[in-house]
């Protein structure tokens, strides 16, 4: 297998199957956690997804499926060297294309943001029309971040410049510097406080493309979600967030990342017991249509 020397894997998400191959989905762990602006440890996000999945079901009421029913492989983390950004995300978009020319659904675990620009920039070399779907509490917009440019905090500026400013959807932003907003309302498709409602209205000229689907686990209200780098308070319940999947259901993503699961601040474990339910359901309603 090409994925071998490049992962661990010690433990695996409930109902992954066996064999890489004959998996559609392939499931990997990013623990990329090197430009976190405000509390660090998402490194340790994938792991603990893995683990908080054994306490769920295998069915989803929401979209009326089993994961028996979706065919996937969990490949581990991805051995990346900490301290080393430049090397880190050459991996990323290695593993990336990999899984690209092999045919499969490249799923991520985070670890930070960040790790979206490395896949986001193989995505948009084999499918031109790419459209990223971003989901998060905070724009991802400035141009750099404390003189950097390659930030959690930069990163959907990042994409814009790959993938190109109109063919990015932001929804549920309600954080960010005034300039990011100028810039969001100006070239992105942009919906602040705004989730479900703005996606269905953007789903006749989504039907058809070649969609990634990016969502911060900070989208939700720190109230339901405490367990991220950084929380921020008037966010959305989980059961708003869950409804995405119902809409995503029905167009053509290829490829998604859940991220800045940040485990040392998660409350008895229900961040991390929230995010694998929402893995659960990306499993579900992206396996229908690959």
């Amino acid at each position: 297998m090409k994925l071998k020397n490049l992962c661990v894997r010690e433990r695996h998400f409930l109902g992954a199957r066996d064999s890489y191959e004959n998996s559609q989905i392939v499931l990997i762990g990013v623990p990329l956690d090197l430009t976190a602006s405000f509390r660090p440890g998402t490194r340790e996000g994938p792991q603990v997804i893995r683990s908080a999945s054994q306490g769920l079901e295998d069915y989803s009421p929401y979209l009326d499926r089993e994961l028996g029913e979706c065919n996937f492989y969990d490949a581990g983390d991805l051995v990346l060297p900490f301290g080393n950004l430049l090397v880190s995300l050459q991996r990323i978009e290695k593993i990336t294309r990999i899984l690209l020319e092999d045919q499969k659904f490249p799923l991520f675990l985070g670890g930070e943001h960040l790790l979206s620009l490395p896949v986001v920039k193989v995505l948009a070399e084999f499918y031109p029309n790419l459209a990223v779907l971003h989901f998060d509490a905070h724009a991802d917009l400035r141009h750099d971040y404390l003189g950097e440019t390659y930030s959690h905090a930069t990163v959907i500026r990042r994409i814009c410049e790959v993938a190109g400013s109109r063919n990015v959807f932001q929804f549920g932003i309600r954080s960010g510097t005034k300039e990011e907003f100028v810039y969001g309302r100006s070239f992105t498709n942009f919906y602040p406080f705004q989730l479900n409602n703005a996606l269905n209205s953007c789903l006749s000229c989504l039907r058809g493309r070649p969609l990634y689907v990016s969502l911060d686990i900070d989208l939700v209200d720190p109230a339901y979600a405490p367990g991220t780098g950084t929380p921020e308070p008037g966010g959305f319940a989980p059961e708003e967030v869950f409804r995405i999947f119902n809409s995503l259901q029905e167009l053509p993503v290829i490829g998604c990342d859940f991220v800045e699961l940040a485990p040392a601040y998660d409350a008895n474990g229900i961040t991390s017991l929230l995010v694998a339910k929402l893995v659960r359901e990306g499993l579900l309603a992206f396996s229908q249509n690959i």
